[in-house]
């Protein structure tokens, strides 16, 4: 049974790009130039392509956390000094603030 690979709008076109480039009716150049990457990338994707498909287009970190979001504890320690601090603040505002303090 074959699993569905949620794509972007970005990763469709470029899967779009890839098969036109696989079927040789578009050189890795033209294809370098219409997906804003270099040559090498191009190559690094193609050979993806080739092997697992348009699911290799596809982001690998979809659904995980980023690597700079701030551990939880540390969030709520920081919102609830922010409005111990700046409650009458808005976000800018207090943000200024605790940058000046």
């Amino acid at each position: 049974m074959e699993e569905l690979t949620t794509m972007s709008t970005k990763e469709l076109d470029r899967a779009a790009v890839m098969a036109r480039l696989s079927e040789h009716s578009l050189s890795q150049r033209a294809a370098a130039e219409m997906l804003q990457l270099t040559v090498r990338q191009v190559r690094r994707l193609q050979r993806a392509y080739a092997v697992q498909g348009a699911a290799a287009l596809a982001s690998k970190r979809r659904g995980r956390p980023s690597n700079r979001k701030l551990a939880a504890d540390v969030r709520a320690r920081v919102l609830a000094l922010v409005k111990e601090r700046y409650a009458d603040f808005g976000p800018t505002l207090a943000c200024e603030a605790a940058r000046a303090a």
